[in-house]
């Protein structure tokens, strides 16, 4: 089994060594942003500018994946986002560094991200037995849930000891490790040729197997309204952190980094699991949970562990979601279709992600904040969610919570149709 997945473990290892790169980079230019401009729409911006390219381009870019050799696309893409970082790198150093200029550059990363993604997804598919889909599947959400805890203790590490241009030097060197691994050591065997129609049309057939197979169409439009809720909630955390008595940047690492702890024991869960009956109930199941739980906490609580409990509580099933959600599109798609379907899954379930950062940041700073400032006086709402900057973060967390609830609660009867038959 060792021998079989050797080109998994290559592959696995040092891309999430680049991918953690790239995220501690992220993150400190987050905190650098916030730094600047003290908002959370512009802060989520950042974010929302990486993901437009994506959510627009995933369709057509996933009819090219299929079309492209594998191993040479992710080299490519993977080189343009890195050149893209160095450029952030030069015009940090020569103090020319704007903010435009690093949406500018993120729509860049994210175009490139578009590209490679189905390209790495199909990859995974080809160079991983089929009996060993739920175990990758495990480690490729520890690999993310690692990410998620290192990469804000790093970057809020190296960013306040040494600056931003020493975590883009980091940056720069896992992309190098990763490039090296993937251009000399891995052997990705390639699909059956497709023909060289046009990509409109080979987009149209990853859309025409979606709406053929309604399990799998109504399981990513329901993981698009979490991923709206889910990104509103990125996009407040910060402005509910930061600017409380009891919080900062460290503290904002540290509960970012406590979702990542709760996904790294979530995903040895997975790993080791037996096979359920049925994985689209465990997909609902554990996104209700996710969803009932931890922005609930969030906004009534005003102590640190508090908020560090409720990421344990919200992320430690988001594994378990996500390798059942993985395993059913493995085992239904055809690995030839696999780039235009996975990237018109790209485009239906991550759509919402830049519209829940937009309005996230927009709420707070345009709503929330101004009603809790404006009602300061108000006795039970200042006992609810406290009072000066970060209140209106704290009622948005209440808002989140009841949405998140309602949209489990409301999808439950859809779900119930469904049951996945492995074969």
């Amino acid at each position: 089994m060792k021998n079989k997945l050797r080109d998994y473990y290559i592959l696995w290892s040092t891309q999430g060594l680049s991918q953690l790169g790239s995220s501690i980079t992220a993150f400190a230019l987050t905190l650098w942003l916030y730094e600047k401009t003290g908002s959370a729409l512009s802060t989520a911006a950042l974010t929302i500018c990486s993901y437009v390219p994506y959510v627009l381009m995933s369709i057509f870019a996933g009819a090219l994946t299929d079309r492209w050799k594998k191993k040479p696309t992710m080299l490519v893409c993977d080189t343009l986002a890195a050149l893209s970082t160095l450029v952030v790198f030069l015009l940090y150093k020569t103090n020319t560094l704007a903010v435009w200029h690093l949406y500018v550059i993120n729509a860049v990363s994210g175009l490139m991200n578009t590209v490679q993604q189905p390209a790495s997804e199909v990859t995974m598919t080809l160079i991983v037995p089929k009996e060993c889909y739920q175990k990758t599947s495990g480690l490729n959400s520890l690999l993310r849930s690692v990410n998620s805890i290192l990469n804000p203790l790093l970057a809020t590490a190296l960013y306040a000891a040494f600056g931003l241009d020493i975590v883009i030097a980091v940056d720069l060197l896992t992309f190098v490790v990763a490039f090296t691994a993937l251009a000399g050591f891995i052997k990705i065997p390639e699909t059956q040729s497709v023909k060289k129609e046009g990509t409109l049309k080979l987009a149209g057939e990853g859309l025409s197997f979606l709406k053929k197979s309604p399990i799998i169409l109504t399981l990513l439009l329901f993981m698009s309204g979490i991923n709206l809720i889910a990104f509103a909630s990125s996009a407040t955390l910060p402005a509910y952190v930061i600017p409380n008595p009891r919080g900062g940047s460290n503290v904002l690492g540290l509960v970012t980094s406590c979702a990542g702890a709760a996904m790294v024991v979530g995903s040895f869960l997975v790993s080791y699991m037996p096979k359920p009956k049925d994985r689209v109930k465990v997909v609902f199941i554990t996104m209700l949970i996710s969803m009932g739980s931890e922005n609930f906490i969030l906004a009534f609580s005003r102590e640190p562990i508090l908020w560090c409990i409720s990421q344990v509580i919200g992320w430690i099933l988001v594994p378990v979601m996500g390798a059942n959600l993985e395993v059913i599109l493995r085992s239904s798609i055809p690995v030839e279709l696999q780039g235009r379907v996975y990237a018109c899954r790209n485009t239906l379930q991550f759509f919402t992600r830049p519209i829940g950062l937009f309005l996230g940041g927009f709420i707070v700073d345009s709503l929330c904040e101004p009603f809790m400032e404006a009602h300061s006086n108000s006795a039970m709402l200042t006992s609810l969610f406290g009072s000066g900057k970060g209140s209106g973060a704290a009622m948005m967390m209440l808002i989140l919570g009841l949405a998140g609830s309602a949209w489990c609660l409301l999808n439950a009867r859809f779900m119930k149709k469904y049951h996945f038959s492995e074969k």
